[in-house]
């Protein structure tokens, strides 16, 4: 009986993970769109109008300890110096979406 249940606990587990939807993965396209409308004002080109020297080129990300979506989330979701956070203004998905672009541009294109 246990050998029973222990296959068909294992059944539903394979079941379950081999059907189930991956997680969304972030949109650098949609990060753009949200980029040019929330953050290009201080940060067009991948400068920074505010603190030149914290640019979002991959040297500066990297210098910074800001070269992960994790890191960027976390900067645009709850701000720090003259940042403002964008927590209620965008959703998360929009910050993850944003964090994608960021790197995408850092990372493989250059901010060109």
């Amino acid at each position: 009986m246990k050998k029973i249940l222990s296959v068909l606990l294992l059944g539903i587990a394979i079941f379950t993970f081999a059907f189930s939807s991956p997680a969304l993965a972030a949109d650098a396209a949609k990060g753009a769109k949200i980029f040019s409308a929330n953050c290009a004002q201080c940060h067009l080109g991948g400068k920074n109008l505010v603190q030149a020297n914290k640019s979002l080129k991959k040297s500066d990300l990297d210098k910074y300890a800001m070269n992960s979506p994790e890191a960027i989330i976390a900067q645009v979701t709850k701000g720090k110096n003259a940042m403002p956070a964008f927590k209620g203004r965008l959703k998360p998905e929009q910050i993850e979406d944003v964090a994608a672009y960021v790197l995408e541009q850092a990372n493989e294109k250059g901010w060109k």
